[in-house]
């Protein structure tokens, strides 16, 4: 009897479908995303999976993450331009997807706005070289960033230990100032704790 009510229950709810995405407008497999102020950091992190057209267009977009589209099956069209495109690393997923489409003709407009050497180059078009120059430049300021971060650390470490030898020395020389006068009123009082008179005999 409880299988048949729980089968019931099932029957009358509603099938739960993707909700659309906050600040975008939605139809039945369509959606519009552009003119909404996104960032990197605001994109949404999915789409449903119906999804045939999608407008991301006019933007803060600088790149695309990581498998943003690959569960989007039916996604035939996507509009990306008016973003200020980055391309570094970041990139690639974006020109890898770009590549796959038939009709590249249709994403001519979709360009670099940054690094300046690249400035206004197609993005479907970059080579691989091209952009993992750029991602070699990131890694060498990243390491003459880390160098010199380790440079100062290091001369941090040598100023500390500069101090604590002078400081060490120091206290070596005051607890021998310290012996010394101990040893000197030693000398001029007794054993008994009296000063020492046999001088005056």
């Amino acid at each position: 009897m409880s299988f048949l009510w729980l089968f019931l229950l099932l029957g009358f709810l509603p099938l739960v479908a993707p909700t659309c995405p906050e600040d975008c407008r939605c139809a039945t497999d369509i959606i519009d995303c552009g003119t909404t102020d996104l960032t990197d950091e605001t994109i949404p992190t999915s789409f449903a999976p119906s999804t045939r057209q999608l407008s991301l267009s006019n933007n803060y977009l600088t790149f695309i993450p990581s498998g943003l589209f690959d569960n989007l099956k039916s996604l035939q069209l996507v509009y990306l331009w008016g973003n200020p495109w980055e391309c570094n690393c970041n990139i690639l997923y974006l020109r890898s997807w770009l590549q796959a489409q038939q009709n590249r003709s249709m994403y001519r407009n979709i360009v670099c706005w940054s690094p300046a050497h690249l400035q206004n180059r197609i993005i479907t078009y970059l080579s691989e070289d091209e952009i993992l120059a750029t991602c070699q430049y990131w890694y060498c300021s990243m390491a003459l960033i880390s160098q010199i971060c380790l440079f100062v650390f290091i001369l941090v470490q040598v100023v500390l230990l500069f101090l604590v030898l002078v400081y060490v020395r120091r206290f070596q020389r005051i607890a021998k100032e310290a012996t010394r006068t101990t040893a000197e009123f030693y000398e001029q009082v007794g054993p008994w704790g009296s000063p020492d008179m046999h001088g005056d005999d």
